[in-house]
């Protein structure tokens, strides 16, 4: 059983590094997971229709923190309700208070959840001959390591019933924030994240890879090694690696003068990856290196919080980071995701309790596409 007194991306610090990087590099509709030739996985700079966020239920994960980090989710979910319609999912019995805290400008639907990880829980859409379907990864705790999940294990079915949107099955078990993509092809994934026995049992990636680019409509998939067992994701790609373009991938790296440890080794691997193969066109890669705070700038985190910019949000006409304290460092990422996302708003939110949780801002939300056109 998953211990809840520990933040959910806690460094298991009697881990070795010795083998810690992984090794290689209202009714909804079920359908197999069949090769559609339309079908695609589009990217999250493209129009939404809404965001989803859930509200932290649980005293038993959160603790004393549990009203801090209910009030950092309102105000992410109010600042990004400024720029397109937001969902914020709460059990029926926090529904009220979640209203209470949210205002007028989201919109609280009654579907239970046990965390507030949206972005592992809600399905991943997907286009398909002109409608938005939606895949339902199965989720199951992160590989068991979160009990109990039977509530936000039902997140995906609840939200296509709620808005009649079509599911789609497949064998992989997996979450939303294990996968990235630019929208035209490529999937960026870790393999310790899906190639791993708490989830997948018994497969190998190149079964996984065949079933992702059924289900997804993707031609490449994109391995990175990933951490393995470091923390309860067990490495997903969106603190590492994440598109701004077909082409351009921002990259995590860490603080100058660093010591060494698993995470940076996993991001020079991906960078290793990424300058020896091309996207589903045929593009090499343009890396463009998040570099972290100093440490000892960070203001109001902990040591075990997730510090990394990459874990950056893309929303209708703005972009929602990570502010950390170290001034220099937060406006040079800054400065980085308005040339990658001109046009857009770049808007910076402090996020001490949701990150020592062990995510981001990516891990809080979860998109869903507007409707193809």
């Amino acid at each position: 059983m998953f211990d809840s007194s520990l933040p959910r991306r806690t460094v298991l610090r009697a881990v070795t590094a010795v083998g810690a990087v992984a090794a290689g590099s209202a009714g909804c509709s079920l359908e197999p997971a069949a090769a559609v030739a339309s079908r695609r996985l589009g990217a999250e700079w493209e129009s939404h229709a809404r965001t989803y966020l859930s509200w932290p239920a649980s005293r038993s994960i959160w603790a004393e923190d549990l009203p801090a980090v209910r009030e950092e989710i309102a105000g992410l979910a109010k600042a990004i309700a400024d720029f397109e319609p937001v969902v914020l999912l709460a059990g029926p019995e926090h529904a009220d208070a979640a209203r209470q805290a949210c205002g007028d400008t989201v919109e609280v639907v009654p579907i239970p959840v046990d965390d507030l990880w949206a972005r592992d829980t809600v399905p991943v859409f997907v286009e398909e001959a002109g409608k938005v379907t939606g895949v339902d990864f199965n989720f199951n705790g992160w590989g068991g390591k979160q009990k109990p999940h039977d509530k936000d294990n039902a997140v995906a079915k609840s939200v296509l019933a709620k808005y009649g949107l079509a599911r789609t099955e497949t064998w992989i078990t997996a979450e939303g924030g294990a996968f990235e993509t630019d929208g035209a092809g490529t999937l960026m994934v870790t393999e310790s994240s899906l190639v791993n026995d708490n989830r997948n049992k018994g497969r190998s990636r190149q079964e996984i890879e065949d079933e992702l680019k059924k289900v997804f409509g993707v031609r490449k998939v994109i391995w990175f090694a990933g951490v393995r067992g470091e923390d309860i994701t067990d490495a997903h790609v969106d603190c590492l690696a994440r598109f701004a373009a077909p082409g351009v991938v921002l990259l995590d790296k860490a603080a100058p003068g660093t010591p060494p440890d698993s995470w940076s080794r996993a991001a020079d691997q991906a960078r290793s990856v990424l300058a020896s193969t091309t996207d589903a066109d045929g593009r090499p890669f343009e890396v463009i290196e998040l570099t972290q705070p100093d440490p000892g700038k960070v203001e109001g985190y902990g040591e075990d919080s997730v510090i990394s910019y990459a874990n950056f949000y893309v929303a209708n006409k703005s972009v929602f980071m990570p502010e950390f304290g170290d001034t220099e460092v937060d406006e040079r990422a800054q400065r980085i995701l308005r040339e990658q996302f001109p046009g857009r708003e770049v808007v910076p939110v402090k996020i001490p309790v949701i990150a020592s949780g062990g995510g981001g801002i990516h891990c809080s939300t979860h998109d869903q596409p507007g409707q193809p056109s």
